[in-house]
């Protein structure tokens, strides 16, 4: 860059405005070090003159949605349809514990999104890989979420939703609380049933031995026999999330099984 002289100019001036411009290139606007463009990439020039050591640029923290779902394992990961977009991760606390944590995900163009942690229940014994009827354990697995229903009407689901009186349910649970409300708002997990019908269909593909009827439904502050249980202000927000078009599933299963 030239600077007009205007006239005369003693040299001294000159030398004296090339030094403070030098001054100013070096220190930057906010008076750090600035990178040129002859750098290696990720390095900046400290402020010492020639001979000065290049030192890493610092990181910057960038939020990236993860192309998998987290705390899955390989297996369990296979085990998701390529076309699911929606996914409701249920993770026990323990093999033998009743209490869970579920997270709707969202699988979006840059990754998998996570929605709120809710507070969860599972079976009153924990988890199992090999469900059956009247062992308290919930089935780890990766199942579709297809069909809704329960007692209350449609809060605005866009799954196929079946009001009933059948629903209705009465007497208390394992630590002694009230059942009622339950099913007020339920959704079928596709463990031992046909898709497509009511959670109330009772057909068992795989034989009444291996239990059934596992469902999504209303907390009541309690282990369950085999369903998972959210809040029922949870339970309204699952259902209005939910979309058909998204082929939802719900992964289950305590931590360290999740992670195989």
């Amino acid at each position: 860059m030239s600077t007009p002289t205007h006239g005369a100019v003693r040299r001294p001036v000159a030398v004296l405005a090339a030094s403070l411009v030098l001054v100013l290139v070096l220190v930057g606007c906010g008076g750090g070090a600035v990178a040129t463009s002859d750098q290696r990439p990720g390095t900046t020039t400290v402020n010492g003159g020639a001979g000065a050591s290049p030192e890493p640029a610092p990181r910057v923290a960038l939020s990236v949605a993860p192309q998998q779902l987290p705390g899955l394992g390989s297996k369990t990961w296979a085990k998701v349809p390529p076309k699911t977009r929606q996914a409701l991760v249920v993770t026990g606390r323990g093999k033998n514990s009743s209490t869970s944590t579920a997270v709707l995900y969202e699988r979006t163009a840059s990754g998998w999104q996570a929605g709120t942690t809710w507070p969860a229940h599972n079976a009153l014994r924990g988890w199992t890989g090999h469900h059956r009827a009247g062992d308290l354990r919930s089935p780890i697995g990766v199942y579709a979420l297809t069909d809704a229903g329960g007692l209350r009407p449609d809060p605005g689901t866009s799954l196929p939703y079946d009001q009933s009186g059948d629903f209705r349910i009465g007497g208390t649970g394992f630590e002694g609380e009230p059942l009622a409300g339950s099913f007020d708002y339920v959704i079928a997990i596709n463990y031992n049933r046909r898709a497509g019908t009511t959670p109330l269909d009772w057909t068992r593909p795989l034989g009444a031995g291996r239990g059934g009827g596992v469902w999504l439904h209303v907390d009541h502050d309690g282990p369950t026999q085999a369903c998972v249980s959210l809040r029922k202000g949870h339970m309204k927000e699952l259902l209005r999330a939910l979309d058909p078009d998204s082929d939802p599933v719900v992964v289950m299963g305590y931590a360290a099984a999740l992670r195989r």
